[in-house]
């Protein structure tokens, strides 16, 4: 049998490292992978799993229409990922967000976003880091938890903006020291799993490579279910 094959969304120029890093994690993981920006799309139907990766900021106007911001933003690609969510989510597709990835599957479920958490929790430390030196609580009785096989671990950090009030059918299962949502999932999914951290920065971390793993395990049980229609 062929390898699943795992489509990730990145910015057509930007965050191309990340895009990288989350094709070798999918590579050792054992699945291919094809790299979606805006200008380039696929046939849907022929993708066994949805990665979508991190990057610029949503577009604020998508959840709250009477604000703008002037931050770094990618219309195109924020269109991009939300008709490739309305497909996978209408085919029950292994869908996984890291970082901006859960923002935007959040956002498309109809939930919205804290737009600067450095505003919103004042004296909040600023953390900017590939390293792993942020701790996070994750539910024991969730999905993440089982993957993880934790329910207290560290990441990274590279967001300014994170996930408000849920979208439909997510349930938080993280969160870090200032309480700020660090993970979400919909556990009546086959996969649905959205992370606020950059676990294929943490190569060497067994645990979190697992989630990559779980992953293709979930595209893999897609293929197979596709090929006997």
């Amino acid at each position: 049998m062929k390898k699943p094959l795992i489509a990730v969304t990145s910015s057509r120029r930007r965050a191309l490292f990340t895009a990288n890093l989350n094709r070798f994690a999918l590579w050792r993981a054992g699945a291919s992978s094809i790299r979606l920006y805006p200008g380039k799309s696929c046939d849907p139907h022929q993708i066994d799993g949805l990665l979508i990766g991190g990057g610029d900021d949503i577009d604020v106007r998508l959840y709250d229409h009477d604000l703008f911001l002037e931050t770094r933003i990618d219309p195109e690609r924020d269109r991009m990922e939300i008709k490739l969510l309305e497909y996978a989510l209408k085919h029950s597709l292994p869908v996984f967000g890291i970082c901006r990835g859960a923002q935007i599957l959040n956002v498309f479920l109809g939930g919205n976003l804290i737009q600067d958490i450095y505003q919103k929790y004042e004296g909040l430390r600023r953390q900017s880091t590939t390293l792993p030196k942020k701790w996070i609580d994750i539910h024991k009785e969730s999905k993440l938890a089982a993957i993880l096989k934790q329910d207290r671990c560290r990441v990274n950090s590279l967001h300014h903006q994170a996930i408000d009030q849920l979208g439909r059918g997510l349930t938080t299962v993280a969160h870090d020291e200032a309480r700020i949502i660090q993970a979400v999932e919909n556990k009546a999914e086959r996969f649905l799993v959205a992370v606020q951290w950059h676990p294929e920065l943490l190569v060497f971390d067994s645990a979190q490579q697992n989630l990559f793993r779980t992953f293709v395990g979930a595209a893999r049980q897609y293929q197979e279910a596709r090929q006997k229609l």
